[in-house]
């Protein structure tokens, strides 16, 4: 069914003028450019995904009681102390936080691996 389109698209476009082919690659730009940002949104959450799991895991391993810095802001730290590693408050934007538990660190890494394949498939080949 795509190819009977693009046949149907390219028969129309011989008889198009000049002015209206440059009027459907402007917009065939156009919509290059919003899959290009939405696979590089898709890159980047995959990638803030893989380090949120990798910060679970190591959260997951220290001790009770361990002193650490606590980030407010990309650039505002604050002194704490680990209280429960097994809970933990993880940003989700927009000044919301959610409580979660550090076990549930599979799930990322289900959802990582969902959103790794999908860009393999979005990805041009190399």
């Amino acid at each position: 069914m795509a190819s009977s389109r693009s046949a149907v698209r390219v028969s129309e476009m011989e008889k198009m003028s000049l002015e209206q082919l440059k009027a459907v690659k402007e917009q065939a730009d156009l919509e290059l450019n919003l899959l290009q940002d939405s696979l590089n949104n898709v890159r980047t959450a995959t990638t803030r995904l893989e380090l949120a799991s990798s910060a679970l895991l190591d959260l997951s391993l220290r001790p009770q009681g361990k002193k650490m810095l606590v980030p407010l802001t990309a650039s505002l730290y604050v002194p704490g102390t680990l209280d429960d590693a097994d809970k933990v408050l993880v940003d989700v934007g927009t000044g919301y936080f959610i409580e979660v538990a550090s076990k549930k660190k599979s799930v990322a890494d289900e959802v990582g691996a969902i959103l790794q394949a999908k860009l393999k498939q979005l990805s041009p080949s190399p």
